[in-house]
């Protein structure tokens, strides 16, 4: 579980930068959830890679919404590349270090320790003490993010202000963010899809989402006890039904967190390998900033480079290291940050 710092907002400038760690949060679970999904063999562990791209996609989602959310107050979007191994942002104590990892027990109980309510139904796997106020979990983060926002005056909301809906992006789950009413919606959803709800005084808690589907938490939890949850007539309502079929060698042998790797001593293949990777996650990047920024067709170049940055990593993925067994996924290197020699540029 990560804590995340809560300052109460004394402006709207105060307000913007709430938003944007909350911007800076859900891009920064994108690359260690990719390098798990990009590190399984085709046609393999079919369950796992459903559930961990249905994640991918909602948190990309979430972003969008976040984004929005930017523009609609009257903020500039940034989308900030985040070093790997490293803390989430806004975790105030660094208790959780987040590492690319291939598919593994130990990403996906990565993957849970990031998304984790304040009480999750079902004895938590990776229960942690809670701390005293102002460090909050990510679901309470985003619940006083909503009361700031609601504070604003109507004269803080903008409409129709570089917003991305579900015309450019993702059909039916991206919407535009004019108002306050906007915003709440979109926190709502996001909130939902990644903690469920959690165990309250009001409420014995839920891992399904609005949509009764299982939150980010919950699916997580599946894959790293290889068993699927089920609704069950007992005091919380669900129970560990059969296993999900998870195959934990069917994996690429990816080495974990590439940024620290030195890959001037192997071969030129796996050098461009790698720079193709960081070449497309920098391109996305930029992409990204422009789309949520008012740029007219932005997202779609975004997009484009999210097909490059998977085509990258698969055959990065496929390019042996100089030890003859293992293989490097993509690095997720932003090379605009970066001295020209490092991050798998060819020497």
């Amino acid at each position: 579980m990560i804590k995340l710092n809560w300052k109460e907002p004394d402006s709207i400038d105060d307000v913007r930068l709430l938003v944007q760690t909350a911007i800076d949060l859900e891009f920064s679970t994108l690359p260690p959830y990719l390098y798990a999904l990009f590190s399984i063999r085709p046609e393999t562990n079919v369950p796992v890679f459903e559930r961990l791209h249905e994640v991918i996609m909602e948190e990309m989602t979430h972003m969008c919404l976040a984004c929005n959310i930017m523009n609609a107050i009257g903020g500039s979007p940034a989308i900030n590349a985040p070093t790997y191994p490293g803390p989430l942002p806004g975790d105030v104590d660094a208790s959780l270090t987040v590492h690319l990892l291939p598919l593994s027990e130990a990403a996906m109980q990565q993957g849970m320790a990031i998304e984790e309510p304040s009480e999750a139904i079902d004895p938590p796997v990776l229960a942690i003490a809670a701390t005293a106020e102002p460090n909050v979990t990510i679901g309470e983060y985003y619940e006083r993010l909503d009361q700031a926002l609601q504070a604003l005056p109507a004269s803080a909301w903008t409409a129709n202000r570089n917003q991305v809906d579900d015309a450019q992006f993702f059909p039916g789950e991206i919407f535009a963010v004019n108002t306050y009413e906007d915003a709440h919606k979109a926190i709502d959803q996001i909130v939902s899809e990644g903690e469920g709800t959690p165990v309250s005084p009001n409420s014995p808690g839920s891992p399904l989402d609005f949509r009764e589907d299982l939150a980010h938490y919950y699916r997580f939890w599946e894959i790293a006890r290889n068993q699927v949850l089920v609704k069950d007539d007992n005091p919380v309502g669900f129970a560990w039904g059969a296993p999900l079929g998870v195959d934990w060698d069917n994996v690429y042998p990816a080495i974990p967190d590439p940024q620290l790797y030195d890959f001037s001593n192997e071969s030129q293949a796996v050098q461009v390998a790698q720079m193709a990777c960081n070449g497309a996650y920098t391109g996305m990047i930029y992409m990204l900033k422009d789309a949520f920024n008012g740029v007219v067709g932005g997202m779609g170049l975004a997009v484009r480079q999210m097909f490059d940055l998977r085509m990258a990593a698969h055959a990065a993925l496929k390019t042996p290291l100089a030890d003859g067994v293992s293989v490097a996924g993509p690095a997720f290197i932003d090379l605009s940050k970066q001295p020209a020699s490092s991050g798998g540029t060819p020497q």
